[in-house]
């Protein structure tokens, strides 16, 4: 019995030993000021670490700013000094010994920064308790209780792009070997994209081509710093999932092209985030058909997300084609062994560590 989900995975010269791979999902656990502030530590170790001996092939790294103003909550990681890489190379080190490959997310959070951790209730952190005042490419806030956002001025757009080409230096240092830029979930590159979050006049808003204008300078910015031999992923929601104003399926699969030519290796394709009132269909795999459909139109790698919780409905999305790999979130949080399971439920082989032969 072969399965589709266990047959390894290559893209440049970087080979994942399957295709499940681990969403990229926030932990909120750094320290939020002085020295370690955005530091990584033994909770975020042991937690990566437990996802690579549980047999997941790829795992990348939570939303890692690029800046202190782009973390979602002063709580996240970061990757903007040198100290911050010093203690992501215990991590990349130990995955790399498990076979597994190391990603990390590269991220900046526009208006939805400076938030509280989710168990405080996400609720704005204000700069007086500790937070600072977001920044966006329109004065739009968020949601009703968000602050309206600084409207970033052109230098401000350059000084960003340059905070994500040397965090790309800065993951290579740290041992990553597979970088992906965070487009997604209403985060800033997203709300560049979108018109529902960007208002401008400039050549940054309006048509289609001034709105992938920054992401594109950020794409080109982070590949221009990364190794030709090593892949780059970019996240992106397919769609806000608004009927009027907002991103859709079909501005996905032109930017995915055009993200092709620009040097990205792969979609992770999810979807919203952009706005809270949105309605969303959710049910199992049911943003997988997005990606499909970058891969199908668009012929770009793809990897689907999005309530793939069964081993079985996972090799069927890879045996079909649909997506190159599936991303799991949540499942990989109940379960950090889940890769091992479902390879023994499909019948296929998974490498074991040595000290877990026994079992």
């Amino acid at each position: 019995m072969s399965a589709a989900l266990f047959e390894p995975y290559t893209l440049r010269s970087v080979t994942a030993p399957n295709r499940v791979w681990m969403a990229p999902m926030c932990q909120y656990s750094a320290e939020p000021a002085g020295p370690q502030a955005g530091v990584s530590h033994d909770w975020h170790f042991a937690h990566y670490a437990a996802r690579a001996v549980g047999g997941t092939g790829l795992i990348l790294q939570e939303a890692t700013a690029v800046s202190p103003e782009g973390r979602i909550s002063p709580y996240d990681l970061g990757i903007w000094n040198d100290t911050q890489v010093e203690a992501l190379r215990r991590i990349t080190s130990f995955l790399s010994a498990q076979g597994t490959v190391s990603g990390i997310q590269l991220a900046h959070a526009g208006r939805k920064a400076s938030t509280d951790a989710p168990w405080k209730g996400g609720a704005p952190v204000a700069p007086e308790a500790g937070g600072w005042r977001p920044s966006a490419p329109s004065p739009v806030a968020f949601a009703e209780g968000h602050p309206v956002p600084h409207e970033l001025t052109m230098a401000q757009i350059q000084e960003i792009v340059e905070q994500f080409a040397a965090a790309t230096r800065r993951s290579l240092a740290a041992g990553y070997r597979v970088v992906e830029i965070h487009g997604a979930h209403g985060y800033l590159l997203g709300e560049f994209l979108s018109p529902h979050s960007n208002r401008r006049t400039d050549a940054y808003g309006g048509s289609f081509e001034n709105r992938i204008r920054f992401p594109l300078a950020v794409v080109d910015a982070v590949r221009a710093e990364w190794p030709e031999e090593l892949p780059l992923f970019f996240r992106i929601s397919a769609t806000d999932w608004l009927e009027e104003d907002g991103w859709t399926a079909d501005e996905t699969v032109r930017l995915a092209s055009v993200l092709l030519e620009h040097g990205v290796d792969l979609l992770d394709v999810s979807t919203g985030g952009l706005a809270p009132h949105a309605k969303i269909p959710v049910a199992p795999g049911y943003q997988v058909p997005f990606a499909a459909r970058v891969k199908s139109e668009a012929g770009v790698p793809a990897a689907a997300v999005g309530l793939i919780t069964e081993p079985a409905q996972a090799d069927k999305i890879v045996a079909n084609g649909e997506a190159d790999a599936v991303l799991l979130g949540r499942e990989l949080l109940r379960d950090p062994h889940w890769a091992r399971r479902a390879a023994r439920e499909l019948g296929a082989e998974i490498r074991r560590p040595n000290q877990y032969h026994r079992s």
